[in-house]
């Protein structure tokens, strides 16, 4: 996890991310105050839990808004592997700092192999981490909707260097009366070890909207279905993470408040969960709990 020393809406990312908002009557000072309380308070509360959380703190230049969201840049899997993304801001490229993966390494962590995608950024073409593709690391599932920070060309190269099989579809969200592609993934659903969460309705096409649910069913998930509303207040960027125990699953105030009594129900049925607040960095950010853990499978050396 990044923790921000500059945190503020990002322009850039704007411009296809509808779940940002102006907030009125906060300066830039206020706002990373509000950013970095929220960020401290639920790293505490993954500790609590026994989550190993390793924090690295945010430089003032480059100026990167959204460093706190470094799931998009990088990935780390149980091979050894890292993978390294193509973004489709210019600004969020600066997030990608050598000095985060030699402090794994520093830590015991071992990096046999650095797959680099970066370079199909100069083609316009963008896979997002985690955030662009949804994991199922044990069956070796990749869920994907495609969009501007989703290319399907760049997916093709994950799947082969990483062994996953593809699971792709159209994901959209209403803005305005019109009908616009959701911008990441990891926004409309989370795959946990028993369960998954996704707002089908977002997946207009009913072909591939009955493909999903397939794959999610075959591969032993009970599927929980949210709303779009639900999605609009973060209820499909949550994370399961392994707490000193056993399994959480990890979400925000505002998505938890979202859900219904009977999904909290079936939710729990196969592990508890934690929320904190992240209200500043769910409005300027567009991203949520979800989206501020890069999730560390490495081997220990």
């Amino acid at each position: 996890m990044i923790r921000p020393v500059a945190f503020r809406m990002n322009e850039q990312t704007a411009v296809n991310n509808y779940y940002q908002q102006v907030l009125e009557g906060l300066d830039a000072k206020q706002i990373q105050t509000n950013a970095l309380k929220e960020f401290d308070e639920y790293v505490e509360k993954l500790k609590a839990i026994g989550v190993d959380v390793i924090v690295i703190g945010d430089m003032v230049e480059p100026s990167t808004p959204d460093s706190i969201f470094p799931n998009n840049w990088v990935s780390f899997h149980e091979s050894g592997r890292v993978g390294l993304y193509p973004m489709f801001a210019e600004n969020r490229r600066l997030e990608r700092r050598q000095d985060v993966l030699d402090s794994l390494v520093e830590q015991g962590f071992k990096i046999d192999e650095i797959i680099d995608l970066t370079k199909y950024e100069q083609e316009g073409k963008n896979l997002e981490g985690t955030g662009s593709l949804i994991l199922d690391r044990e069956n070796k599932l990749a869920y994907a909707a495609l969009s501007e920070r989703t290319n399907q060309e760049v997916l093709d190269v994950f799947s082969e260097k990483f062994g996953y099989k593809q699971v792709v579809f159209h994901s959209n969200q209403t803005v305005e009366g019109e009908r616009l592609p959701i911008y990441h993934t990891n926004v409309m659903m989370c795959v946990a070890d028993q369960f998954a969460i996704i707002c089908l309705d977002s997946i207009d096409d009913k072909t591939e909207r009955a493909e999903t649910v397939a794959a999610l069913t075959n591969s032993g998930k009970e599927v929980i279905d949210i709303t779009e509303d639900q999605v609009n207040r973060f209820a499909g960027n949550m994370l399961q993470v392994l707490g000193a125990d056993q399994p959480y699953l990890i979400m925000s105030t505002a998505a938890y408040t979202s859900l219904r009594p009977e999904q909290i129900k079936r939710i729990e049925h196969h592990c508890p969960i934690v929320h904190s607040s992240l209200d500043t960095i769910e409005a300027l950010g567009g991203g949520s709990a979800r989206c501020m853990m890069a999730e560390v499978f490495l081997p220990k050396s």
